[in-house]
């Protein structure tokens, strides 16, 4: 995380957020304290999709025994997700208009982000998001573009 610190610049961000589950909050950590942001702000819309059942599960486990993400008990299925991430979307939009946001989350949410915000173009099928990637979606009037696709993580 830190490489991944380096390859920012605090001018480019007007505030963090960050999930507040463990591993996204250490990185914001991490991130927010190298570019000399003094606080971070954690937003509970920015976790992970549930997986229900299926938590702590290996993709093969999981993958054998249901077989369909929507169907695990107690998850998150895809639509709740897309609803929890427009919510998100409106959310920064009202609440930090104008604002630079470097948001720290978890794949799920990341990736349905970015098919809302590029009227599902991306990701394509089959397309894996590194850990420490950034992508950028930017507000414009009432719509929401990518405007930076990065699979790779972040390098110096």
């Amino acid at each position: 995380m830190r490489t991944a610190a380096r390859a920012l610049r605090k001018e480019d961000w007007d505030l963090v957020l960050t999930s507040p589950l463990g591993r996204a909050r250490e990185t914001a950590e991490i991130i927010a304290g190298q570019l000399g942001f003094d606080e971070i702000h954690q937003q509970e819309l920015l976790i992970e999709r549930s997986f229900g059942e299926a938590e702590g599960l290996a993709y093969d486990q999981w993958k054998s025994k249901y077989s369909n993400l929507d169907q695990i008990p107690g998850g998150e299925s895809k639509s709740e997700l897309t609803a929890r991430s427009k919510l998100l979307l409106q959310t920064f939009a009202s609440t930090h208009p104008g604002k630079r946001i470097l948001a720290i989350s978890h794949g799920a949410l990341i990736r349905t982000v970015l098919a809302i915000s590029s009227a599902n173009e991306l990701p394509r099928e089959g397309e894996r998001l590194g850990n420490a990637s950034l992508n950028i979606v930017s507000h414009q009037e009432s719509s929401w573009a990518v405007t930076k696709y990065d699979l790779d993580p972040l390098s110096s």
